[in-house]
Order: C-alpha cells, then structure tokens, then sequence
C-alpha cells in the first residue's frame, strides 16, 4: 500500500509539472518568416496567432496570391515552431515516456 501512496504522490507532482509547462507555453513567443522576412507571424506556444507583419514592397495589388502564399507560409512557418516548443517541453515534463494524446 505505501508504493501504492508513493506512485500516486508521483503521478499527482508530474500533473501538477505539465500544468505549470501548459501555462508556461502560453508565454512563449515563435516567430514564422517568408518571403526573406516580407512577412513574419508571432505566435504563442499555444498556437494562438498574436501579430502578422507585412512589408509595403510584399503588397502588390496585381498578385495578391503572391501575398496570399507568403501569410500562409509564415503561419504555418509559426504554427510548425509552436509544436516543437510544445513537443520539447512536454517530453521534459514526462522525462521521455510515450504519452499519446498529450500533444
């Protein structure tokens, strides 16, 4: 019984550590890029798009898929950073064990 008390001390301090990595992941800024830089997108560990940032020379009213394939590629550029942030800091938090469905 005492291993049994002692395990679930454990589970409860490592969900308390991945809630604390989960709240701190909010806090942390990536940056997506295109276009050498024409646009560039902030976002959140959380996936949350905070700013996008065009250029006036990427605005040309005569290609605006140019435009267009530029904000998709920072996004996603963005969007892709915040993943590995988040994958690091959750296999720190589980110390390397597989948890599927965690992120």
């Amino acid at each position: 019984m005492k291993n049994m008390n002692q395990l679930m001390k454990q589970a409860k301090k490592m969900q308390e550590e991945m809630m604390k990595a989960q709240e701190a992941l909010g806090e942390q800024k990536v940056e997506g890029t295109a276009g050498g830089g024409a646009v560039k997108v902030v976002a959140t560990g959380h996936k949350l798009v905070e700013s996008i940032t065009i250029v006036p020379d990427a605005v040309d009213p005569n290609d605006v898929e140019m435009l267009q394939d530029l904000v998709l590629t920072a996004v996603n550029d963005a969007l892709k950073k915040a993943d590995e942030i988040a994958s690091n800091e959750m296999s720190k938090q589980t110390r390397g064990l597989n948890l599927p469905g965690l992120f």
